[in-house]
């Protein structure tokens, strides 16, 4: 209701305002002399408010023309016939023509919109201009001399003023949204039924026009006729309903702002053609060189204004028009892949490229973009498709490697080994899914635990495998030899037969005895150990030798030691890790950590915690590996 309430009241205002303020401050005269712009308000209180408005806008015009003094039957058959008009524009505009069936609110944002709001405004325009005329006529048959005059002065003023309120008013509702929008009818719309219709109105009215400017003598019977002929037409043509769907989409295109240039250069035409029909100076000088009356030079002035114009009008419609069907159509027709174009999907080419297919043989910069966007559209859904496979392929090796991961984790000691003379226990976290680093336990006999913990050259798949190698080869030399030096000799050489890629491996190899306390062990290129003398940790002093893969038949050394304490051996992705600042975590650090810990509890765990405050969550590039020996006293 407060809609409803606010689309009559506004119209009524804007109708007092503009027709008894013009009567009042331009000294403007009734039947149609001087200036009255409240005729545009009649159109566009039905064109913006719906019928609504054109009850708005009629109640104000009967309330006006009460006051301006016209007689009770003129006020009243001009306030029908202000409604008719009103909603007859309304109507025109929601009305669909050579099969565009999507229709928007009143917005002049192409040539097809202007064309249309254009046509009602002179088809309005014409039929209040003449329906006047007749009442007058049979009301003041004394008028018939200037009958032609009044009916030019209402036709000019009314299409002069509802293209200025036009244009003005949808410039507004493109920023404030106020245009009443009609609800679609279910009534079965009787399309022929109408259109015979409407040709009728039209036919009807270019016959009054001859029969008025004919040498006929017109009468109380003839025009009598004509109102009855007309009348009818016009109230069956206003039963028409609204079946076709109205877009309310606020999506701002290049045309719209073309036609803004255009609406505001014919907004200012015509409010020159006011101003100047206004001006009582100029009309002055008019009369001066010609020798016409006031109204006549108004209408001149008027006129002359429409005839610019139409030469105004005219070729920039033909041009906007070729700039459309040339350029804006085009580009409207391939920004319609963007409700094709979905992430990480195909774009559904066969609709899109049919809509491209009309331009490609074009040889303008349209033809070129519609190439180009088939060939982008083609290239996508390969590209597309070419992801999707590797991504098939990603999945199957994420699945292998995931595999890979658990045989690995397999191979390595799952659990510590604690009995009554010693505790051993180790650590290995691979940088990626698979690493190089590997360590290794197991007794070889009552008395002896071998010790085993190597770093292959590089990360990932490569290195694991020739990882997983060394552990499996080391385990069957174990079973013919016990000395390191040995061992680490003849796994040297069978990495050494086959190895393209020239990988190698560094690893520390020892054997403890349990009975005697002492460490045999043997040294391929691997980080010195830490190891534990009278309650100090400190590196074992030892000869670094070469790391295994790049030389052929190296003699490896064998050394002994006494294990009195603890022996922590570790590879170098422990002391390389780095912090924020590229500093690492370095031998220096970790030599201190265990100096400083007193716990007899395993050292794994604190360690790992105080690498990772250290670096304080920067992703690590290298394995980190640890495998401590405990002696107990």
């Amino acid at each position: 209701m407060k809609n409803k309430l606010k689309n009559i009241l506004i119209p009524f205002i804007l109708m007092l305002i503009f027709n008894l303020g013009t009567y009042y401050l331009t000294d403007s005269s009734n039947f149609g002399g001087g200036l009255n712009p409240h005729m545009g308000v009649l159109l566009i209180g039905g064109l913006f408010f719906g019928p609504y408005g054109a009850v708005g806008s009629v109640l104000g015009n009967f309330l006006c023309d009460s006051i301006r003094g016209y007689q009770p039957i003129l006020t009243v058959s001009s306030a029908l016939i202000s409604f008719a008009v009103s909603y007859l524009g309304y109507k025109l505009w929601y009305t669909t023509y050579i099969n565009k069936g999507v229709l928007t609110k009143p917005k002049l944002f192409n040539t097809h919109n202007v064309i249309k709001y254009a046509a009602i405004i002179l088809i309005c325009g014409f039929l209040y201009s003449q329906l006047h005329g007749r009442i007058l006529y049979l009301v003041h048959p004394e008028l018939i001399p200037i009958d032609f005059i009044m009916e030019t002065r209402y036709f000019l003023n009314f299409v002069n003023a509802s293209l200025i309120f036009g244009i003005i008013g949808m410039w507004i509702s493109s920023r404030i949204d106020f245009i009443y929008t009609p609800e679609t009818s279910n009534r079965k719309l009787n399309e022929k039924l109408y259109k015979i219709l409407g040709i009728l109105l039209i036919v009807v009215s270019i016959i009054c026009i001859i029969i008025n400017n004919s040498s006929i003598i017109l009468t109380r019977e003839i025009i009598l006729s004509e109102l009855l002929i007309i009348s009818p037409i016009l109230v069956i043509y206003l039963t028409k309903p609204i079946t076709s769907k109205i877009m309310l989409s606020s999506f701002k295109s290049i045309p719209e702002d073309i036609m803004n240039i255009f609406q505001l250069t014919t907004l200012i035409l015509i409010i020159i053609g006011f101003l100047l029909s206004y001006d009582h100076i100029f009309i002055k000088v008019i009369q001066e060189i010609f020798p016409r009356t006031h109204a006549e030079i108004i209408i001149t002035i008027m006129l002359l204004i429409d005839i610019i114009l139409l030469i105004f009008i005219i070729p920039s419609l033909s041009v906007l028009k070729y700039v459309e069907m040339k350029v804006i159509s085009p580009i409207m027709d391939f920004s319609k892949i963007e409700e094709f174009i979905h992430e990480n999907e195909k774009i559904e080419s066969d609709s899109i490229v049919d809509i491209y297919s009309k331009y490609i043989k074009d040889e303008t910069e349209i033809g070129t973009l519609a190439r180009t966007y088939t060939d982008l559209i083609n290239f996508n859904n390969n590209y597309i498709a070419n992801i999707r496979e590797i991504e098939g392929e990603k999945e199957r090796i994420k699945a292998e490697l995931d595999i890979a991961t658990k045989i690995q984790a397999a191979n390595l000691p799952t659990t510590s080994i604690v009995n009554d003379n010693f505790i051993v226990n180790g650590y290995s976290h691979p940088a990626k899914e698979v690493g190089g680093d590997f360590f290794d336990y197991y007794l070889l006999d009552d008395d002896n635990l071998a010790i085993v913990i190597g770093d292959a050259s590089g990360k990932g798949v490569p290195a694991a495998i020739l990882a997983m190698i060394c552990q499996v080869i080391i385990k069957q030399f174990f079973k013919t030899t016990k000395k390191p030096c040995e061992i680490l000799y003849n796994l040297n050489n069978q990495l050494c037969e086959n190895n393209p890629e020239s990988m190698f491996i560094t690893l520390w190899l020892g054997i403890y005895n349990k009975t005697t306390g002492k460490i045999i062990y043997s040294n391929a290129g691997h980080n010195p150990p830490l190891i534990k003398q009278n309650g100090v940790f400190k590196y074992l002093d030892i000869d670094s030798g070469i790391v295994l893969g790049i030389m052929e038949n190296f003699e490896f050394e064998n050394y002994e030691i006494d294990l009195f304490d603890d022996l922590i051996i570790y590879t170098d992705g422990i002391t390389d890790a780095n912090n924020s600042y590229n500093d690492m975590y370095g031998e220096d650090r970790l030599l201190n950590f265990f100096n400083e810990f007193k716990s007899n509890d395993d050292p794994i765990k604190p360690l790992l915690d105080d690498i990772s405050n250290f670096t304080d969550g920067c992703e690590q590039f290298d394995d980190m590996t640890l495998l401590y020996l405990k002696r107990k006293q």
